[in-house]
């Protein structure tokens, strides 16, 4: 079964080609920068910015530390690499379809892009990455897409895409290897660039620490609210894809729990109780982290650009 009415390519196609001078028609990679990243922007120059709302298609992004335009611009000495970068991405707990939320990868694919760089803010489950830690992500753990939530769900574009997708080879090892390539060109201390699996859950809360020692025992390192999406994705349009994650907090897994029982016992026989602090998570933590780390990011990111030309 193929769609009915057809996914409005050539108007959006026709609508960024309006707005563009011709030599950013065709950028050669896209970008994708998560929470509190979009200054992954100042690593272009020539930069021009698109509002989504005047892309038709688009949706709009509603998080905090995501703004709502494509930026197209060049990386790199001489005449540069044309790039795209989304400054501000859609996600499902915002109420967008992942036929919307995706859209724009597939805008990337139809404009020339070759290969893809999806960045994002996680939470660490693995206790032996602490907060800074940049993940080449090698391989995922997606409870939406396995349980009825997989952006592939529905008609088929077109007869050339495939029904059955294989994510196997989601993550390119060509890609992966230039990031730590890029790294020692830094001389980043190995500690800062670490691999791992990226679990994708639909958010918006947090993780309960239930939750998160679930995912940490299914062999997650990460944990996040995007980025698997666009990958399917962009892997069913044919690109190369690497995915970096930034570990902006702990996800709060304490190794047992207060018990209410013992601490109401402990009282009425007299003894002192010492309440425990409640941990918790927030938005706010993220960002900055995000502003933080985000020179690094943005040097990485474009150091792996130039090696990909």
């Amino acid at each position: 079964m193929l769609l009915d009415n057809p996914v409005p390519f050539v108007s959006t196609i026709n609508a960024l080609h309006r707005v563009l001078p011709e030599k950013l028609h065709a950028p050669k990679v896209g970008i994708i920068c998560g929470s509190g990243l979009s200054g992954l922007v100042d690593a272009l120059r020539d930069v021009v910015l698109v509002p989504y709302d005047s892309i038709p298609g688009f949706g709009q992004s509603t998080v905090p530390g995501h703004k709502s335009s494509l930026a197209f611009g060049f990386i790199g000495a001489g005449d540069g690499i044309p790039v795209v970068a989304m400054l501000g991405r859609f996600h499902a707990y915002e109420g967008h379809k992942l036929a919307t939320a995706t859209y724009p990868v597939r805008i990337m694919a139809k404009l020339g892009v070759k290969n893809l760089i999806v960045t994002n803010a996680a939470g660490a489950l693995n206790p032996n990455l602490p907060v800074g830690t940049i993940v080449v992500v090698q391989d995922h753990l997606a409870l939406p897409n396995l349980t009825g939530m997989n952006p592939l769900f529905g008609p088929l574009i077109s007869p050339e895409y495939q029904r059955f997708l294989p994510v196997s080879d989601a993550y390119s090892t060509r890609l992966r290897r230039l990031a730590f390539l890029a790294a020692n060109e830094m001389k980043l201390p190995p500690s800062d660039l670490e691999e791992g699996v990226y679990a994708w859950v639909s958010g918006p809360t947090y993780e309960s620490p239930a939750e998160g020692r679930l995912l940490r025992s299914m062999g997650a390192d990460v944990v996040g609210m995007s980025t698997v999406p666009e990958v399917v994705v962009a892997r069913h349009e044919g690109l190369e894809v690497m995915a970096l994650s930034l570990v902006t907090n702990p996800v709060i897994i304490p190794e047992k729990y207060r018990s209410l029982k013992e601490e109401v016992a402990a009282e009425l026989a007299g003894e002192a109780v010492v309440l425990p602090e409640q941990q918790t998570v927030c938005h706010e933590e993220v960002l900055e982290i995000g502003s933080l780390k985000g020179k690094v990011m943005k040097e990485l990111v474009e150091r792996i650009v130039n090696m990909i030309d």
